[in-house]
């Protein structure tokens, strides 16, 4: 917290000091101008030539309200610099128990996941791999997952103009289904001669990969957004990747 509040504190002062250098210049100016207006006014005056659109009174007010504006301001300025740390409140607190520890405890054996924990970075690692399969193979991917198109890579075939375009699905080894989305199959049938379903199956440090292609046969019943497959089932008609 001292570390923090220094921080803070030595931030908030440098702004205050410019705050009132800038409002000291620009509030000093106008009262300086018309506290000379006045006293050319007041002159004129004297000397009989009144200004109708603007006598040496008014003149004086607005200085005298441009110094009682530079004085309020300053002293709020002074206020703000006044910082002082308000002691910790602890209002919350989260304990974190693995899910191996409690099952160890209760003398319970880890279930088997279906899918790499982190689903976002298993599935970054099985696009990776069926790229470096597809450059392997001679063609040449682009990666559009996050464009959402029903497929997540485009695999130019050079010399050809045609794609290939390949949905990655990553897997642990053993998992019992995988998820495919609603505009995944209709885009698979839509163009069943070029979309490749790519099983990337990890084990551990190691994974096998596995071409499907027309890996479904019917359109989802409206109002459905994703289906479960059975996992075996695509692999047992899946290919080496070609």
């Amino acid at each position: 917290v001292p570390e923090h509040f220094g921080e803070v504190k030595t931030r908030k002062q440098q702004w205050i000091a410019k705050t009132e250098a800038a409002v000291k210049d620009r509030l000093t100016k106008e009262i300086a101008y018309w506290d000379h207006r006045s006293n050319a006014l007041r002159e004129q005056e004297d000397a009989g030539k009144p200004n109708a659109r603007l006598n040496s009174n008014e003149a004086r007010k607005r200085a005298d309200s441009l110094q009682g504006r530079l004085q309020k301001r300053m002293e709020e300025l002074a206020q703000e610099a006044k910082l002082s740390p308000l002691p910790t409140v602890i209002i919350g607190g989260v304990l974190v128990v693995p899910i191996g520890l409690l099952h160890k405890l209760q003398g319970r054996s880890a279930a088997l996941p279906t899918a790499p924990i982190d689903t976002s970075i298993s599935a970054a690692r099985a696009r990776a791999v069926i790229m470096d399969v597809e450059r392997h193979l001679g063609f040449v991917p682009i990666d559009r997952e996050l464009e959402k198109l029903g497929y997540d890579i485009e695999s130019h075939i050079p010399g050809t103009g045609r794609l290939r375009f390949i949905e990655v699905k990553g897997r642990v080894a053993g998992a019992a289904t995988i998820t495919v989305t609603r505009n995944e199959i209709l885009y698979s049938l839509n163009k069943p001669d070029d979309f490749i379903l790519g099983i990337v199956e990890f084990d551990g440090d190691s994974h096998n990969v596995h071409y499907l292609r027309r890996p479904f046969q019917k359109e989802p019943d409206f109002g459905v957004t994703s289906v479960n497959y059975d996992f075996g089932e695509l692999l047992a008609r899946a290919t080496s990747p070609s």
